[in-house]
């Protein structure tokens, strides 16, 4: 087999690198999904008592809709977090920055700003070449 003048996967060194970027984000993404399941679970109780039962209503309503908010935010966070995990499968296996359309190395810059990307920018906007 001969070699080619252009990379058919990162080195190494280089998935390491990505590697440590997806740890950092995976960690913070999972200190995040824990508050916003910390405010779901929380948002149950309120401080208000049956004295003042309108007041109860639209407070409780409020409430509601903070959680049912807060519960979207989770699910997102948790797609995200499900997004750097398979990230992370790929580094293992050694297919992480191939376009999963071309087969070719999505950029360096991509992956640094969306480090579970499997698309290079013009096949996520549909550009066939």
């Amino acid at each position: 087999m001969s070699e080619t003048n252009e990379k058919t996967r990162y080195s190494d060194e280089e998935l390491q690198e990505f590697k440590e970027l997806i740890l950092a984000k995976l960690k913070k993404a999972q200190a995040d999904y824990d508050v916003l399941k910390a405010n779901i679970m929380n948002s149950d109780g309120n401080d208000i008592s049956d004295t003042s039962p309108t007041f109860k209503v639209l407070e409780e309503g409020a409430s509601t809709l903070g959680k049912e908010e807060a519960g979207r935010l989770a699910q997102r966070q948790m797609k995200f977090i499900q997004h750097l995990q398979n990230a992370l499968l790929r580094i293992e296996n050694k297919t992480y920055g191939i376009d999963r359309v071309t087969g070719q190395l999505i950029p360096k810059e991509r992956l640094r700003a969306v480090p579970h990307a499997t698309l290079c920018v013009d096949q996520k906007q549909g550009n066939r070449k």
